[in-house]
């Protein structure tokens, strides 16, 4: 495998160019072929889980805060969000769901407790 290989991710708005190492080495064509593949879906899966878990925080911390306002704008940003990263195969569709379910239980229960 040449180590000069610069694969392009496209990741959101943005583009990312990497240098893919090589984790094993691999006796056939299609085994490399394999290993780069996996290494883009690899770094493509991490992009938008750590998307997902940045917008998780923000719900986060607008419930921290206590403002009922923030809590619903942040959980509406959220819910795309999140069933996006499942349409995507990075997470389970049932893991994306409970996740919103979970979300939006706690900012309904902040909303009762005002």
């Amino acid at each position: 495998m040449n180590l000069n290989y610069f694969p392009v991710v496209r990741a959101g708005s943005e583009y990312i160019s990497v240098i893919l190492q090589e984790e094993f080495v691999a006796n056939h064509k299609s085994a490399e072929k394999r290993n780069r593949q996996s290494q883009v879906r690899r770094l493509r899966n991490r992009t938008i889980s750590t998307r997902m878990k940045n917008i998780i925080k923000d719900v986060d911390a607008a419930i921290a805060t206590g403002s009922q306002e923030d809590a619903q704008a942040a959980l509406k940003i959220a819910i795309p969000v999140i069933a996006k990263t499942a349409s995507k195969g990075t997470i389970h569709k049932k893991n994306a769901s409970r996740k919103v379910s979970r979300l939006t239980k706690r900012v309904n229960k902040m909303q009762l407790s005002a």
